[in-house]
Order: structure tokens, then sequence, then C-alpha cells
């Protein structure tokens, strides 16, 4: 079995709850961010579950966008690895996939819970808390088994999300590095504003075999403010900034793309770091949003899935745009069902 793109991240379950401004204040969290669960976050999860009309949706960055490459793509097109529990919860994230086209290759560790994230969704914001568990206990040997290492092989393009730097340097090193000696296609998400902040070493190593690099403006802003760059709100300044980083591989350019939810999306590649691109969005009413949970991830996997289709760059990011803004009119990270024809 091959397939074209191969995407690796923490795969978790979400629990979303809307209408969430008190746990917001409770908790500390900030309206539009994501962040590891902390100490004083722990209840969280049992709160929503208690307190508030939860939604159960799979989740997880990469997975929620392997999900969209593969909702546009023929089946079998896109395979899936991270680390899961032998529990309900893996299940339910294993139903999820089979229902969009996806395959997994999960790491399953024995006695551990999967991942969970707590989605508090206020207006059309949202705060995500996550409490990796199983998902942090991936095994790099994993990517060197019998069942992945073929997958690894075949595959064309690489996508992983920021968030596994927070643990699984090497794997991802192992991934980009193979990926760029081979003259493939590796994709890194940034994901969320602490890794640029607190991860930046980690990520430092990973650049050079980056051909895309995809990220929001609050992403944008956090690289810039953690690299010294004098205006960190001036999304084609840091995305050029970022384009002209070393590369590993030369022969193919580096591409940074910055989207900012209903504003238009910037792109701006190596081989020409001084003129931008940008690409405007076709805003939706504010009625007909459900949430934005996953919108991001979404335009990731349309991305994704115009690449592995041949698509050129702008077309793709056009791709991206649709299944993005399919996205907010589902609840969480979710396509519509019956499937819609998108390439």
């Amino acid at each position: 079995m091959t397939y074209s793109v191969f995407c690796m991240g923490n795969p978790l379950l979400d629990l979303q709850v809307t209408g969430g401004e008190e746990l917001l204040e409770k908790y500390e969290l900030k309206a539009n961010d994501a962040i590891l669960a902390e100490e004083k976050h722990a209840k969280i999860y049992d709160e929503v579950v208690r307190d508030y009309k939860v939604t159960y949706v799979a989740g997880g960055a990469a997975q929620n966008a392997a999900r969209g490459a593969a909702y546009i793509l023929p089946p079998k097109s896109v395979v899936y690895t991270g680390c899961v529990g032998d529990d309900d919860l893996a299940e339910q994230l294993k139903a999820a996939n089979a229902r969009e086209g996806l395959d997994d290759v999960y790491y399953v560790k024995k006695g551990e819970k999967t991942g969970a994230c707590a989605v508090v969704i206020t207006g059309h914001h949202r705060s995500l808390v996550t409490t990796l568990r199983a998902a942090e206990k991936f095994e790099q040997s994993h990517l060197s088994s019998p069942t992945v290492a073929p997958l690894i092989d075949a595959a064309k393009i690489f996508y992983v999300e920021g968030y596994f730097l927070t643990h699984g340097t090497e794997s991802v090193l192992e991934v980009s590095k193979k990926a760029s000696e081979k003259g493939k296609i590796f994709v890194l998400n940034l994901s969320a504003p602490f890794i640029a902040q607190f991860f930046g070493a980690q990520l430092q190593k990973i650049l050079p075999y980056i051909d895309y690099l995809i990220g929001n403006e609050a992403e944008a802003e956090a690289w810039a403010n953690a690299n010294g760059l004098p205006d960190p709100k001036d999304l084609p300044a840091v995305a050029k900034a970022l384009a002209q980083q070393p590369k590993s591989n030369p022969s193919r350019d580096r591409v940074v793309i910055f989207t900012h939810g209903a504003q238009e999306t910037v792109a701006v590649s190596s081989s020409n770091p001084t003129s931008h691109k940008t690409y405007p969005v076709n805003a939706l009413k504010d009625e007909d949003i459900v949430d934005t949970n996953g919108a991001g991830d979404a335009f990731a996997g349309g991305f994704l899935g115009a690449l592995a289709a041949g698509k050129s760059l702008d077309e793709a990011i056009e791709v991206g745009h649709t299944l993005g803004t399919m996205c907010v009119t589902q609840v969480g990270p979710q396509y519509k069902w019956p499937r819609v024809k998108v390439l």
C-alpha cells in the first residue's frame, strides 16, 4: 500500500463547548489561542463534560489537515501517524478518519490515555487547551517499523504540525531530512504562537528542510517577536524573513504562507522574496459561521491535497480557502457530508 501524502502529529479528541466566557475567565485563557494544559487547567476536562453540552470531534492539528486532504483526494491517498492509547477515544478517532477516507498507522501505547483538547468557543474565536497524554509518548522507532517505513519511502509530500516539536523533534528531523535528500516536499505548520516563542530552537533545527511553511497572523507575529523583527505585524516582511532562512535543498524554493482569518492570505517565495502575493478570502456572513475551530487545519488540508493533485501554488491556496470556508460552516474540524467535490 502506498500513499502520496504522509502526515504526522498529536492525535487528540476535541471536547468542544460553546458560550465558554466563564471558562476563559476561570482558567485565564485567551479567546483565540492554543496552549498546553498546566496544573491549573487540569480540571477543565471534567468541568466541560459536567457543566456544558460537549460535542466530541476528532481533532489534532495534522490529523485534521490529513482528513481535509483525504476529503478532496481519491481514496488511499493520505496516511497519518501519531501516538494514541488503547482506549475508546482512539476508537472514536479511527472511526472519524475512516469516514473521511484517511488511513492511520497509529503507534499504540498500552495502558495510556489518548490525548484530548478542550475547545472553548466564544463568538468566532476558539481557545484550545491540550493535554497530550499518549500523544507525547510517540517513539521515533515507529518510523522505521515494517508498517511505516515503506509508507515514508513511497510518499511524495510530508506534513507535520508544529505542536509535534514539543516532544518529537528527532522524529520530525528524520522525516524532513529524508524528504529533503530525496527532493520530496516537506510542509510544516507553525500551529501556535507558543511554538515560535518557546520551541524556537527546535523549529530552527527543522527550518532548513521546510519547503512550505504555513502559519497564521498570530504565529507569524510570535516568530517575528522571538527573532527581533522590527515590525512583527507586517506579514509580508515576516514571511520574507522566514523564506530567506538557509535551506538544505536549494533546488526547491521555500514558500511561506500566512493566513489571516477572513482577511487575505499572504505568500512569499525564497526565489523572489522582495515581492509577495496576496489571495483574498471569500468571507462568509456572520450567521453562516458555526465556529472557527480547525479552519487553519482545513486550509492546510486543502492546500496539501491540491499540491498532491499537481496543482500550482495559486490553485492550492484557493483550494485551501475553499476547505477552510467549508470547515467554519461545520461544528469543529469537520467537512461537509455528503462529500462535496472540491478538486
